[in-house]
């Protein structure tokens, strides 16, 4: 039977011992300090801690963490700019004593060691240059950033240039530079495309009129080969070669006339052109060829 006087120190005592034990989550390092000086780190799992003389001062997690700066800065060509950088690191178990004494605040730490550096490298790069080597500045901070922090017991895994935002009118400024630089090729592109049309036509041209001359001449040579059958059958036929010439010239006079009157738009008129002039246009026609043909006997006589 427990005496009535030992059951509230029972209580306490359990109490007391209870009081000592504490557990750590995984991935967590929980720091032990024993009247106010360090004494342990104890990993995950359940721990017992002396009751008033051992107490738990924080824990540390070991898990990767994040954190997003964003640094205000200006580029060599005078144009601000806001950069979001994004910092991935964890804290070394094995420094876990650095990583909570010798840091008040550890993000704020990065922070400042960001602000620097970034404010050290953008003004170097043009604003073109820093959307094209943004890599180079997230590879300047983290090597930076991780030879500061490695002592405090902190590792930069990796830093990430997220995000570039240059004022809304240097933005406009680009989007304008943007647009008239690409109707520029549009335009050049229209002009090739409009020589090329021109070349084309040119081309095509030349060649019809090619095709048309040779039509041309080969409509002559046929109507001088028809003329030269012509007058075979007509000198069979008794006629001399003056009268043939005078007949197929006046044929042609008449087959003239006859396309000029088919011809219902035709404003040409012929002259002369009445009932005797054929024959007088025949007998000038003779006339002239006998002419002819004797002045040539008289040169060759000669």
């Amino acid at each position: 039977m427990i005496s009535p006087i030992l059951i509230p120190i029972i209580f306490i005592a359990l109490f007391i011992i209870s009081s000592g034990l504490f557990t750590v989550k995984q991935q967590t390092v929980a720091i032990v300090e024993r009247l106010g000086k360090f004494h342990s780190t104890r990993q995950s799992g359940l721990h017992f801690k002396l009751p008033l003389i051992d107490r738990v001062a924080g824990r540390e997690s070991l898990k990767i963490q994040q954190l997003d700066v964003i640094v205000e800065t200006k580029t060599k060509d005078d144009v601000f700019v806001h950069l979001k950088i994004s910092v991935q690191y964890e804290v070394l178990r094995e420094k876990v004593y650095d990583a909570f004494y010798r840091l008040q605040n550890s993000e704020e730490q990065i922070t400042s060691y960001v602000f620097d550096v970034v404010r050290a490298e953008v003004p170097k790069l043009t604003l073109d240059e820093v959307f094209v080597r943004k890599d180079d500045i997230a590879i300047a901070v983290r090597r930076e950033l991780r030879e500061a922090m490695l002592g405090y017991g902190y590792d930069i895994i990796k830093t990430l240039v997220t995000d570039i935002n240059p004022d809304e009118q240097v933005k406009e400024a680009m989007n304008r530079i943007n647009a008239a630089e690409r109707e520029k090729v549009a335009a050049q592109y229209d002009g090739d495309a409009e020589k090329i049309r021109i070349v084309a036509k040119a081309q095509a041209e030349a060649e019809s009129k090619r095709l048309q001359g040779q039509g041309i001449a080969d409509q002559r040579r046929e109507i001088a080969r028809g003329l030269e059958e012509s007058m075979e059958v007509l000198n069979r036929a008794g006629i001399n070669s003056q009268e043939a010439s005078a007949l197929i010239i006046i044929t042609q006079h008449y087959d003239t006339l006859q396309s000029l009157g088919e011809a219902s738009n035709s404003n040409l008129i012929l002259l002369p052109n009445n009932p005797s002039a054929a024959n007088n246009m025949l007998q000038d026609m003779v006339t002239s060829l006998a002419a002819v043909s004797k002045i040539e006997e008289t040169r060759i006589n000669k």
